[in-house]
């Protein structure tokens, strides 16, 4: 019996690390941007189209619509709710066909899913 510790068996930084320089995790973070950027930047316009007529074009905003109280800014409010969760979709069904595939694959590459334990991490 020893009582030396065993050495890692190619260390699990240099794993990573070699993940990380493939050409492969560099499209999975190619393509995760290409989703984020554009949709954080639309977002954030159309957020600050809402707030600045609501500062700057209170007349347009406060026009009736439907019946006394169904003006422009609560459907743009309302609509700030809606827009949200349908990029949260959108970005669900984006993961789902474009990175979730690369992903999994990359994870089954180091050996990070194991039958026994599930996903580590």
């Amino acid at each position: 019996m020893s009582t030396d510790t065993p050495a890692p068996a190619a260390s699990e930084s240099d794993k990573y690390l070699a993940v990380q320089r493939s050409d492969e995790f560099a499209g999975l973070r190619r393509t995760l941007r290409g989703f984020v950027f554009p949709m954080t930047v639309a977002f954030f316009l159309w957020y600050a189209l809402y707030v600045i007529l609501s500062a700057y074009a209170r007349d347009f905003m406060g026009t009736k619509l439907f019946g006394s109280n169904i003006n422009v800014a609560l459907i743009f409010g309302l609509l700030q709710f809606v827009s949200t969760f349908l990029i949260a979709w959108f970005y669900s069904r984006y993961a789902d066909r474009k990175i979730d595939p690369i992903a999994d694959r990359i994870r089954a590459e180091i050996g990070e899913v194991t039958h026994e334990h599930g996903p580590r991490g």
